[in-house]
């Protein structure tokens, strides 16, 4: 009984440090936080995500910067017609889309507004699994909604709606409904480190966040170009495993590859020398262990860039020389 009475005291003082931390950060980040209503937009169900109605919807942003630069997700804005933008003051702003990136799932919009309280982004390579998060959006038009859970995993990969794999995805138990797309997970330090995206609506405390980082380069690029520019080989590809003799006899450092099943006519990959039923297993001096890693590993920084490119053919390895351009259709 004694022992009892000694810990309640000690239970109480973490309870208050855990209140503190939620109510601190929602405070601090809560008037950069925005809702996000979109007109006149045509986008498929979402599948994992249950959206409003297409040619109507609602989601979430926060503003990163003083002029009005607001990230969201590319699901929420892509498509439409009209954005408007609602701070937490009541007031609503027109918003222009900057450009979205379907396959990382995250968007920049422009809010006409100056002077704006703005979020701190941080840094998602520093989380750690358990660590204190919050959400905060607007789920089911509710503005600023506050959730709070822990870090449930890291380097989770989340399959987009063009088929792409977005990596190092967060998985988090702070409770994500519709409405919430787009809003900041934020650390208790009142520091974003993901872009709210994704809950499977069967399962409870199962959610997901872009990772701060992935979404710092992108929305990046969006202010830069106004899109991401991504590589293109030309093949049609399938993930596939490797023989194991053909592993131990060219001391290949993976166990899978990349089957290419077409090349397309006049590609970089035809031009290089890939043909049907080549299996790639290196690029850019990198392994390939599968068509989510050749997708990974063609970046805007190999368009025009003379690489290497590692293939079996039959029971010969061979090194060929491509070079990607700018990636114009779903292939490889």
């Amino acid at each position: 009984m004694q022992s009892t009475i000694d810990e309640t005291p000690a239970d109480g003082a973490l309870l208050d440090a855990y209140s503190r931390a939620v109510t601190g950060v929602a405070s601090t980040v809560s008037p950069s936080v925005v809702k996000i209503d979109v007109h006149g937009a045509s986008r498929a169900p979402a599948g994992r995500r249950a959206e409003p109605d297409p040619g109507e919807g609602v989601g979430s942003g926060f503003v990163f910067t003083p002029d009005g630069y607001v990230m969201t997700n590319s699901h929420v804005v892509h498509g439409a017609k009209t954005i408007r933008v609602t701070f937490q003051n009541g007031e609503s702003v027109h918003a222009d889309l900057v450009g979205d990136d379907p396959e990382t799932d995250v968007a920049v919009v422009k809010a006409w507004e100056r002077d704006l309280p703005v979020v701190t982004l941080g840094d998602s390579a520093s989380l750690q699994v358990g660590q204190l998060v919050v959400a905060i959006g607007n789920p089911l038009g509710f503005q600023c909604t506050v959730t709070a859970g822990v870090v449930s995993a890291l380097g989770r990969s989340l399959r987009s709606k063009t088929g792409r794999l977005i990596d190092d995805v967060v998985q988090t138990d702070a409770a994500l409904n519709p409405g919430n797309s787009g809003g900041p997970l934020v650390t208790s330090a009142g520091q974003v480190i993901g872009v709210n995206t994704a809950m499977i609506p069967a399962a409870q405390g199962i959610c997901f966040a872009i990772a701060i980082n992935t979404a710092k380069f992108v929305a990046g690029r969006l202010l830069r170009d106004g899109k991401i520019t991504r590589g293109f080989i030309g093949v049609a590809g399938q993930t596939v495993p490797l023989v194991r003799k053909l592993v131990r006899h060219h001391a290949l450092e993976t166990e899978g590859g990349v089957l290419v099943v077409s090349v397309e006519g006049g590609s970089p990959a035809a031009r290089s020398g890939v043909r049907d039923g080549d299996i790639i297993v290196r690029f850019a001096g990198e392994p390939v262990r599968g068509i989510d890693d050749l997708h990974r590993m063609l970046t805007d920084e190999r368009v025009g860039t003379v690489t290497e490119l590692t293939v079996l053919r039959g029971v010969h390895k061979l090194d060929l020389a491509i070079t990607p351009e700018v990636k114009r259709r779903s292939a490889a």
